[in-house]
């Protein structure tokens, strides 16, 4: 059968895409463009298996700062392997691009290693994605986790491999009660985790009268939603669209979090989506926790002429698209965090203001 005009064009334009990218990548990416895969789900973790902790983006801060994971690890009742470049730094990057990817690669690939914890965000996972062995990935599926920076990679992989990844805590951060509760529930039970990133239990003692301000569950679009979870943070992902590792969007539900920026700027990633047009096949979007993003009033652009909120900006950008979008919801960057699996199904429930997992995350 004849080519079509604008097949033909779209098959060089993906070609001139990946033309830069080792042969490794290309052939990943190609097989994708062929069929996506179907969805890989790793192991479930259980106590005593051996969890690697690599750093595929900024270094530590502190001379401690690995061997304090490690200790985590263990407090959690897991063995850790510290990988070789994990201590190293270049500037904002814990090591050159190679000695990044090398260590994921390594990971995937030692028999050893049951999971792989990311150890810190910051900058630089999307710089190692064409340097990922895809195929060795999901011939060894494994548990990967992390959040920030991360999302380029749990993004990526889960695109050309099919892999459930994990938007959770980092390996070197310290989990609170419902952070570890979340983590196990989704990571250490071969079923489903039925409803999450709920509002924690209010703090102290008990009230009489007690209405949680900070948690409240913003119900920006009603209806219901079902498709697999995709996401993570928003200007990192942003990063990942119109490149051959943006995830599929049509019939997902969209997760997102911020920290640290401004209404406007959520604006502005928000309206570069929608002019995408990719938006339209959405499921749901479930909003998590946008820490520290309240109007800075530092900008000049906004003075004496005032600002949405972060919530505000959702609504407006989102609320018109005819799908259930839900904000506020316990993830991202904050001390009480849900752990969230990439590629499970999902349920999003924009009238009762819930996120509900359909299916197990772990085999």
């Amino acid at each position: 059968m004849p080519t079509s005009r604008r097949t033909f064009l779209e098959e060089v334009s993906f070609a001139s895409l990946i033309a830069g990218f080792p042969l490794s990548a290309q052939a990943a990416l190609q097989k994708y463009a062929e069929k996506p895969p179907e969805p890989v789900f790793p192991k479930a973790l259980q106590p005593g298996m051996t969890v690697a902790l690599v750093a595929p983006s900024s270094p530590g801060q502190g001379l401690i700062d690995n061997e304090v994971a490690t200790e985590i690890v263990k407090a959690l009742g897991f063995k850790p392997k510290l990988f070789p470049h994990a201590g190293e730094t270049t500037y904002y990057l814990a090591g050159p691009d190679e000695h990044r990817a090398a260590d994921l690669n390594a990971a995937f690939l030692d028999p050893s290693v049951n999971a792989i914890f990311c150890l810190r965000g910051g900058y630089g996972a999307s710089r190692i994605l064409p340097l990922l062995d895809y195929e060795a990935i999901k011939k060894n599926p494994k548990i990967i986790c992390g959040y920030s920076d991360t999302t380029a990679l749990l993004n990526a992989i889960h695109r050309l491999t099919g892999l459930v990844t994990f938007h959770g805590p980092l390996g070197g951060e310290q989990q609170t009660e419902y952070t570890l509760a979340s983590f196990k529930k989704v990571l250490m039970h071969a079923q489903p985790a039925g409803r999450i990133a709920e509002p924690p239990a209010p703090k102290g003692p008990p009230r009489e009268v007690f209405v949680d301000r900070e948690n409240w569950i913003y119900k920006l679009a009603p209806g219901k939603g079902k498709g697999r979870l995709v996401g993570g943070n928003i200007s990192v992902f942003s990063t990942l669209v119109g490149t051959p590792f943006e995830p599929e969007l049509k019939g997902r539900i969209l997760f997102l979090e911020e920290v640290g920026e401004d209404p406007y700027r959520i604006d502005r990633w928000l309206t570069q989506f929608l002019l995408t047009g990719k938006l339209s096949g959405l499921a749901g979007v479930a909003l998590g926790k946008f820490a520290h993003c309240a109007p800075g009033d530092y900008k000049p652009s906004f003075a004496g002429m005032g600002t949405w909120t972060w919530q505000e900006v959702c609504k407006d950008r989102l609320g018109k698209l005819g799908i259930p979008v839900v904000a506020n919801l316990v993830f991202g960057h904050v001390p009480d965090k849900a752990t969230l699996p990439l590629g499970v199904m999902a349920e999003l429930d924009g009238d009762a203001g819930t996120l509900t997992l359909l299916e197990p995350a772990v085999r």
